[in-house]
């Protein structure tokens, strides 16, 4: 390769991280603010005065949005297969912009009664159908481009820009709550950050319209205009498939624990008022956003297979331990717990996005990628937030919402072990996947489609 194109190659690897990065933190900016505003929305928008079973309802409105993500998948999937990946991401952007804007003008449950928290399904519903092809079309998009020795370190983009969007939700409520009164809070100021999604969804259009498509869809289609053969059928795919929602659901509801339900947590079941609980939440954030490019230079180093396992087992040995430190109440102890489960997250994490990609073949990877992963979040991780309120305030034991991590994780862990290859080796431009690697393969640079 020469120095201009080597030049190019990189630039274009910038663009695609930033025009990645712009509409992954616009997805988790919207979706961290529905978390960090639940207590709020549940008051307003649920006829029941108790504050639990308020939270419960709006939890639970948040996990509704977890089981359209397979319809997205299924949607989106074929869209980036067929059309681009590019083409998958702009609609997953603007879909999501608008849900999440429109959220930000509903009467509440006090003005137009039942129809408040019908509307509210609705939309979430429309949120969690274009977030079905966002995490897994920005991992195609970012990591069918670069280098297979960097592989890793650019996935990490990924998992730092989500929880860079979680801090930025909760700096955003932390700073409302610190401006208004509580009235102010609970007439309109809840609201603002719902509008914010609009200008958001338009930066995030524009920047992804601008790009061209990856070099991996390029050779497909390519291939396809040039060759009568048949598509890959998609149960060739039912192996990564099943891997996929084993490991996604061990990295999906670990973020969900640590972005949405924590904050929660320290407020209702312990008590800790409302901005130190956002303060505490936030910088916990920040610790696991720093760890997940440090995360992905140890997975481009020893690949994917055994930082994988390794916070996979830490997610069965830490969440009681880390439920006991947070549980004193003392932020010391909670910043503590926080830093455990930030230092297992991002190895699932980062993982999770390159495997995505390296255990799926080439012209069925968005659609087969999309389904595995969604399945995982609609129905292990989506629910999780509201399974752990539901666990500490039906059992009045503080340390119960740890018992569903250490559950899933032990599942999981149980299936990677035997099945889980070592993806790091594959040709990404192939469809065809090598199960039985166990080590890292040659480290080479991904191939440069002119």
């Amino acid at each position: 390769m020469s120095i201009n194109q080597a030049d190019m190659q990189h630039k274009k690897l910038g663009q695609a991280a930033f025009a990645v990065g712009v509409g992954n933190f616009m997805e988790w900016f919207d979706f961290a603010v529905y978390g960090f505003f639940a207590v709020i929305i549940g008051q307003l928008f649920f006829a029941d005065q108790s504050p639990v079973v308020s939270l419960l309802s709006s939890l639970g409105v948040f996990a509704v949005g977890f089981l359209m993500r397979p319809l997205g998948g299924f949607i989106l999937g074929p869209i980036g297969d067929k059309y681009g990946r590019r083409a998958a991401l702009s609609f997953s952007v603007l879909a999501m912009g608008l849900a999440t804007t429109m959220i930000g003008f509903i009467p509440t449950y006090a003005a137009i009664g039942v129809a408040a928290p019908l509307l509210l399904v609705l939309l979430r519903c429309v949120q969690g159908l274009s977030a079905g092809g966002e995490w897994t079309g920005s991992a195609a998009f970012l990591i069918e481009g670069a280098p297979r020795n960097r592989r890793a370190t650019y996935a990490s983009v990924i998992s730092a820009t989500a929880a860079l969007a979680t801090v930025a939700g909760s700096g955003f409520a932390l700073w409302l709550n610190n401006i208004l009164t509580k009235d102010q809070l609970m007439d309109f100021g809840w609201r603002i950050p719902f509008w914010a999604a609009a200008p958001l969804a338009l930066v995030g259009l524009f920047v992804r319209l601008r790009l061209d498509d990856t070099p991996v869809f390029k050779e497909i289609k390519k291939t396809r205009d040039s060759a009568a053969v048949p598509a890959p059928k998609l149960k060739r795919n039912l192996k990564a498939v099943g891997l996929t929602i084993c490991f996604a659901a061990v990295q999906g509801l670990g973020y969900y624990y640590l972005a949405t339900y924590v904050v929660n947590y320290l407020e209702v079941t312990l008590k800790i008022q409302r901005p130190n609980a956002l303060m505490l939440s936030a910088i916990g954030l920040l610790i696991y956003m720093v760890f997940c490019p440090i995360a992905g230079m140890i997975s481009d180093k020893y690949g994917r297979r055994i930082p994988n396992l390794v916070g996979t087992v830490g997610y069965v040995l830490l969440p009681i331990p880390v439920f006991l430190l947070m549980s004193t109440g003392n932020p010391a102890l909670i910043i503590l717990g926080l830093i455990l489960l930030g230092a297992i997250q991002c190895l699932v994490s980062v993982t999770t996005v390159v495997m995505l990609v390296e255990l799926f073949p080439a012209s069925t990877r968005a659609t087969g990628s999309a389904i595995g992963f969604n399945i995982a979040l609609a129905f292990i991780a989506g629910p999780g937030p509201y399974i752990g309120a539901f666990l500490a305030s039906s059992t009045g034991n503080a340390i119960a919402p740890a018992f569903y991590q250490v559950f899933i994780a032990l599942i999981a862990l149980v299936v990677l072990l035997k099945w889980l290859p070592e993806s790091s080796k594959q040709d990404i431009f192939s469809d065809e996947i090598d199960w039985h690697a166990k080590t890292p393969g040659p480290v080479e640079d991904a191939k440069v489609i002119a």
